[in-house]
Parts: C-alpha cells; sequence; structure tokens
C-alpha cells in the first residue's frame, strides 16, 4: 500500500487496522497452501482490492490525475497476472474471477 493512500484513509479517519484485517482476509480466502501470500491468485486479489477503493477514490476527486497513472498500472498488472493464471490453469483463472466478480 502506497504512502499516499496511508495518508488519505486517516485524513479521512478510517483505521488502518481494518485495512490490515481486510488484506488478511484477502490473503486466506486466495491461498493456495498455509504461509501463501504471493501467489497470483492472491496478488489479483488485493490488486482488486486496491482498484476498487481507489475507484470511490475518484468519485470525489475527478480530477486527481496523479493517482489515476497508478490506477492504470494497477491495472495493467493485474491483467498480466490474470493472462499469467489463465495460461497456467484455466479451471483456477475461471475460479478467481467468479470470487472477485470480474468479467472476461
Amino acid at each position: 500500500m502506497s504512502y499516499r493512500i496511508i495518508i488519505e484513509l486517516e485524513r479521512e479517519g478510517r483505521k488502518l487496522v481494518l485495512v490490515k484485517e481486510k488484506k488478511a482476509k484477502l490473503i486466506n480466502d486466495f491461498k493456495v497452501h498455509a504461509r501463501d501470500t504471493g501467489s497470483a491468485e492472491v496478488q489479483i486479489a488485493i490488486l482488486t482490492e486496491r482498484i476498487n477503493s481507489l475507484g470511490e477514490h475518484f468519485k470525489s476527486h475527478k480530477k486527481d490525475l496523479h493517482s489515476r497513472r497508478g490506477l492504470l498500472l494497477l491495472v495493467g498488472r493485474r491483467r498480466s497476472l490474470l493472462k499469467y493464471l489463465k495460461d497456467k490453469d484455466l479451471k483456477k483463472y475461471e475460479e478467481v474471477l467468479g470470487k472477485l466478480n470480474l468479467r472476461k
């Protein structure tokens, strides 16, 4: 999570603990094995959560072009991870899309 997003969360009055708990829940839901934090499935889930939270940010900050560039980079990274997962394991790919409500 970038420093800028953390500052915005603090400014909005949200607690960072909730962000950590949400990330831990995502890792727990998508992990492949017990100590998994970096598999493609987990990374896609975390990136999707960050993309969704930035979508909410842009509803109130329409002219924030610097963060919009970051959003596009996140979308590109998620797209490449999804392509990797699709090539590696089509069943797992479809499962991840279904859990995250992504269309492809």
